[in-house]
């Protein structure tokens, strides 16, 4: 599951920031996606698939690593005086509406793949779910009901979040939002890194 301190949670309130609520929301959404999906694979029984994720672990510990890299590195690059960190009503006027789409895309693809790549999260579902004796049963319904759960307890956090954080954008000014991006950037680096080392 992804955490809220985790570099998710971190680039939920980076993107926000930066590029108003929506795109915080929609990232938020790509982690709850993956949450989702890993609660399926343990809540319908998929043990096959399951060994198969848990035996490639450390290759996908580096590739949530290289990632976390990228996004953090290009945090710490970032000019967040662009059109990007302009408010919602200015984005309209100046950026066309497929190139949002497309933005919003990128925001969700990129936590989806994170959050995907953290095996650990298969582990905390198969755990979780076996304790409620789900998985095991065969009770497809209450697997279906749980999984659910899992999405909208997630979405409705990442709302929360992005919410609370877009409140106090409009008195962000660009030299501020230059320190949180580069601040965000570290810690995102430093995520990248632990997980590359947890590969290794």
């Amino acid at each position: 599951m992804a955490a809220p301190v985790g570099p998710i949670g971190v680039l939920c309130i980076q993107r926000t920031l930066s590029k108003g609520r929506r795109s915080g929301f929609v990232s938020g959404l790509g982690a709850a996606s993956a949450d989702a999906v890993y609660g399926a694979i343990a809540g319908f029984g998929l043990a096959a698939l399951s060994s198969v994720l848990l035996g490639h672990r450390n290759a996908i510990a580096l590739a949530g690593g290289a990632i976390l890299l990228y996004i953090g590195v290009q945090s710490i690059r970032g000019d967040p005086a662009s059109v990007e960190s302009a408010p919602a009503t200015e984005q309209s006027a100046v950026a066309p509406l497929d190139s949002n789409a497309r933005s919003l895309a990128a925001d969700f693809g990129s936590t989806f793949l994170l959050t995907l790549t953290n095996p650990v999260t298969i582990l905390a579902f198969v755990g979780i779910f076996a304790g409620l004796g789900v998985g095991v049963s065969g009770d497809y319904l209450a697997a279906a009901v749980l999984v659910a759960g899992v999405f909208a307890g997630s979405a409705l956090w990442w709302f929360v979040l992005s919410a609370a954080v877009d409140r106090v954008r409009e008195r962000v000014t660009p030299a501020v939002l230059r320190r949180v991006n580069q601040l965000a950037g570290v810690v995102i680096v430093g995520f990248g890194a632990a997980a590359l080392w947890s590969g290794l």
